[in-house]
């Protein structure tokens, strides 16, 4: 990963045409430079990689593994798993290439996915491994 400088007018950019906590920087200069969505699952061909992608090149997420979000006062646990690509998946076959707009997908809410989301195989939140992911490219 590669660390580059830009102005408040380039920032202030961005930050107009990003979700806020979902969209990354980088998440947007993706979306407005190499044109790939957020969202569809409808053509899986023309999909970019995932949000999640770079946990699966840290080795700290598997495709397949399994991510879930409980809600203990609605008594709901929603499960979704890693593509090959860092995508999140949902049972339904929907994909999501970032983790907030599918856990709302599946709660109805806007909840951050990043900071809700289990990895189910080492129990840390999705949070807790980009952290660990952006320490090990230190």
């Amino acid at each position: 990963m590669r660390k580059i400088e830009i102005d408040d007018e380039v920032f202030a950019y961005l930050q107009r045409r990003s979700e806020p906590l979902v969209d990354t920087p980088n998440d947007v200069l993706r979306r407005e430079l190499l044109g790939e969505g957020k969202s569809s699952g409808a053509d899986d061909t023309k999909r970019g990689l995932g949000g999640l992608m770079f946990l699966i090149e840290a080795g700290l997420v598997a495709p397949n593994d399994r991510l879930r979000h409980h809600q203990p006062r609605r008594q709901r646990t929603h499960e979704a798993k890693v593509t090959a690509d860092g995508w999140v998946e949902l049972s339904d076959g929907r994909a999501f290439a970032q983790p907030s707009p599918a856990l709302k997908a599946q709660t109805g809410s806007d909840i951050n996915g990043w900071g809700q989301y289990t990895h189910v195989d080492s129990g840390k939140t999705l949070h807790d491994l980009r952290v660990e992911a952006k320490a090990k490219q230190s």
